[in-house]
This record gives structure tokens, sequence and C-alpha cells, in this order.
């Protein structure tokens, strides 16, 4: 019996034969070096370097707050607007640099894809991993605010925190795996991402409330409208930010069924991510040829 068993071949591993985003586990000092990569490269040569990280959000913020705030009123409705505003602002920033950044990955980085193997998954990880840490300040900044404004640490306004900021995640990687696949081949794709860019912050309640949607939209289009994973990502920043310091003003109301809402988009989010893995795998192979 010990030899028959000695003369069993083993099994071997297809080179370049990649797992997916499982295979990155094994590669965690590689996706370390590219997110140093990423941190240390994106203020290159500037002088201001990481203080833009607080000024472009802060130009937003500034640009929306006097357009639709002041000159339209729509501060009118919403108590602590500002709050409110830049609660949606910094979670569309995120959703918008990750997505960006995700889908340009696997071309900026031509060079090592047509050089060596590892999973081509890293570079759009990364790419998210860069996102994050330039989104942190912003919502450090936020935090504070908040707390000035009589905010009080939870345990349910963490876990929003952190519920939102995944969601966002997931669904930004989902594309950005989708997007940077084909975008190897069909450089059109950015056109595509810059025109989901242009709605993204039109289409979740960061400029307006879930209300003006529900009073003036038919019923259909606001169902599908709080399916939108941005919807529940800008929401449940709402609810970690804007929710406890609002609480029992006019104008404070959560969207009725929510946490139905949250399960949905959570699950829209995590499909958007299986088929972007699934389409990234199949066009996986014609990258090196391609570029």
């Amino acid at each position: 019996m010990a030899y028959k068993e000695a003369l069993t071949d083993p099994e071997f591993d297809t080179p370049g034969k990649s797992k997916g985003l499982v295979d990155v586990l094994r590669h965690r000092y590689l996706l370390s070096l590219l997110l140093k990569k990423g941190i240390s490269t994106r203020y290159h040569g500037s002088v201001l370097g990481w203080v833009w990280s607080y000024i472009r959000p802060a130009a937003q913020f500034l640009m929306y707050f006097l357009v639709i705030g002041v000159i339209f009123k729509a501060n009118r409705g919403i108590p602590y607007f500002p709050v409110y505003l830049f609660s949606g602002i910094v979670a569309v920033n995120l959703f918008s640099e990750a997505l960006r950044n995700a889908t340009a990955s696997i071309v900026d980085n031509k060079a090592l894809v047509k050089k060596i193997y590892l999973p081509r998954e890293l570079f759009p990880l990364s790419a998210i991993g860069v996102s994050i840490v330039h989104f942190l300040p912003q919502a450090a900044v936020l935090l504070i605010v908040a707390i000035i404004l009589g905010w009080n640490i939870s345990f349910l306004s963490i876990g929003a925190f952190l519920l939102g900021m995944l969601i966002i995640v997931m669904f930004s990687l989902g594309l950005g795996l989708f997007f940077g696949a084909i975008n190897v081949a069909y450089r059109d794709s950015r056109n595509i991402v810059d025109l989901i860019l242009m709605f993204a912050t039109w289409a979740s309640p960061v400029l307006y409330s879930w209300q003006m949607v529900k009073d003036r939209a038919p019923g259909w289009f606001y169902d599908i409208y709080m399916l939108n994973p941005m919807t529940v990502g800008v929401e449940l920043l709402h609810g970690a930010f804007w929710g406890p310091i609002a609480e029992g003003l006019p104008g404070s109301d959560r969207p009725e069924g929510l946490l139905m809402n949250i399960l949905w988009g959570f699950l829209i989010a995590l499909g958007t991510l299986i088929i972007g893995q699934l389409v990234f795998r199949k066009l996986e192979g014609s990258f090196a040829q391609n570029l």
C-alpha cells in the first residue's frame, strides 16, 4: 500500500492559473507593496501633497452648499444640511475614486502584466485600497464636525458607517473588475465609467433627500432608486453621522423599509462583485497580448 501511494502523482498547480480574489490572500506582501506604491506616487511632485485630499471635497462641499443649499434652498427642509451634504459627498467620492482607479489599474500597470505572472486582481484591489486610504481623512473631518455639533459615539453609528463603506467598496470593486477587464481591449470603458460617475452624485440622496424622490417620482422609480447600492451606502453614512444629531427634528425622518433596502443593496453589490470577478477571470488570459 505504501509503495502504491509513493507512485501516485502529486497534484500540481498549473502555472499562471488564477484562483481569483482568493489568490490575493496568498500574495498579501505584493498587495502591500502595490498599496505603498499607489499611496507614495499619488501626489508625487506635488507641492501640497496630501492636502489635496481635503481641498477637493472642501471645494465640492462649498460649491454644492452655495448652489443647492443656499440658491435652491434645499437646506430649508433638511436639518444640519452641511453634515447631511458632506456625508453624501465623501461616500460618492469613495465610489468615484475607487471605480475610476480600478478601471484603469490593469492598463496603468501594463509593464508588470506583460512581464511576470501574479494575480491580476491585485491591481484593482490595490487601487481600491488606495481610494480607502484617501477616503479616511475626509471621514475624519466629517466625524470631527459631527462631534462638535453633538454627535455621540454608538455601536449603531459605527456599524452603519462600516456597513455603508463595505457596500460601496464591494459595488465599486465589482464594477472596477468588470470595466477594468474590458478596458484592456476596449478603451471606451473609461468613457462609460465617466458617464456612470457623472450621474453618481445625482442618483443617490446627496444633494437632496429621499423624501423628494418619494413625493415626486412614480412609485416604481422610487423602489428601484432605493435598491441602488449607492443610495443604500449614502443613507448608511447619513445614519452614522447626520442621523444622531438631527434625530427628532423636522425633516430627519428615515426611509421606510430601510433595513430591507440595506439587505437588497448588499446583495446587489455582492452580485456585482461576483459578476465582475467572473468577467475578469474570463478575459485575464488575453491581458498581456492586448496590452
